[in-house]
């Protein structure tokens, strides 16, 4: 089953068929979700889409399961190129470029990075001009003078954003209300995020910013909910993080945990406006939340979350796989009865099942 999905995959991919080919990889790694070939190829079709978050993921995913596939490392380096992540996708080549000494598109790549680092070591490009002495004589420089700039656009976004840290971890808020979790994907690399918010009928939001800071992907975690998105990053280094988004004017600063076994000083009235205690403000809202009353769909919808929350992987996945399949009419937890087959929908009584024709 998983191979006639991995063979119509590739014919998709020929035929410039991108997102048919890494649905189609989706379903087969349902399936093998053991494959690091089905990774490493999904990779290559999402940075066909130039979804280079997910590539990053995926060729992760990929070296985990099999740390031995070059290819695997020739799609991290080429996605994390695109995300202007030139040191992580040099190393990821030279490591590929061990493996597979014969292939001579690893050299040409871990060159190309070579010149994108030493550019990055600039502040400023520097422009070559090439003028002859009679030129440079007449040629009169104005003072002060910037160039024109071409009016920006500014985009209005359709979600408000927040965030704050502790000293290991950093905590975004997307306030987006009622949105069902199947229609928010998340991603996590090294030094990104991509949040994705696809309702029907609604134009797609997309938040994928390059953090300040790296993080853990397999630390980090979200949380859908009924009025926010909340998304739990897990800082590699704990250094302070003075803005989300990581700008070059920036500096990191160490964070420095106070110990244990210090002696507390002496606290002064001060003018400074009070800090705000956000472990207390978490627990506050997470109460508020718990404890909200709902009733109908939204309460059904909350139960599922809860459960998909608390659950293991198997389980997670044969939720994921029974609904999918089932449009939506099935839900199920064990994995070992619909890992293996396909699962058949369900409809209530007095409804008929129609299968959509594209």
């Amino acid at each position: 089953m998983a191979s006639d999905l991995e063979a119509k995959a590739k014919e998709a991919f020929v035929e410039d068929h991108f997102e048919l080919a890494v649905e189609l990889l989706s379903q087969a790694i349902d399936i093998e979700p053991n494959r690091a070939e089905l990774y490493a190829d999904r990779a290559q079709a999402n940075i066909k889409l130039s979804n280079f978050t997910e590539a990053v993921v995926d060729a992760n995913k990929a070296i985990e399961l099999n740390p031995s596939l070059s290819k695997a490392y020739m799609r991290k380096g080429m996605a994390c190129m695109k995300l202007e992540e030139y040191q992580t996708a040099k190393a990821a080549l030279e490591v590929g470029a061990s493996l597979a000494p014969g292939e001579s598109r690893f050299a040409k790549l871990i060159k190309e990075c070579d010149k994108l680092i030493a550019e990055e070591s600039y502040d400023t490009p520097i422009q070559e001009k090439t003028t002859t002495q009679e030129e440079s004589a007449n040629e009169v420089q104005p003072e002060n003078v910037l160039p024109e700039q071409p009016p920006v656009a500014v985009v209005k976004s359709k979600y408000r954003h927040e965030f704050y840290q502790k000293p290991n971890e950093v905590v975004v808020t997307v306030f987006a209300k009622g949105i069902p979790r199947e229609n928010v994907t998340i991603d996590f690399g090294e030094q990104i995020l991509s949040v994705s918010i696809n309702v029907p009928g609604e134009d797609p939001y997309v938040f994928q910013p390059r953090l300040f800071g790296k993080i853990i992907p397999s630390r980090c975690r979200y949380e859908v909910l009924s009025t926010k998105i909340e998304i739990r990053l897990v800082k590699a280094d704990p250094i302070h993080w003075t803005s989300l988004e990581f700008t070059r004017a920036t500096v990191p600063q160490m964070v420095v945990a106070p110990s244990a076994t210090g002696i507390n000083r002496p606290t002064y009235p001060s003018s400074k406006p009070t800090r705000v205690d956000w472990d207390k403000l978490e627990a506050q809202v997470k109460k508020e939340e718990k404890e909200e009353k709902l009733d109908g769909d939204a309460a059904l919808n909350k139960f599922f979350r809860e459960i998909y929350q608390d659950a293991d992987e198997d389980t997670r996945r044969a939720m994921r796989k029974s609904f999918v399949e089932s449009n939506g009419t099935v839900l199920s937890t064990n994995w070992k009865e619909v890992g293996s087959k396909k699962v058949e929908g369900s409809p209530p009584d007095g409804m008929e099942l129609k299968k959509w024709e594209y």
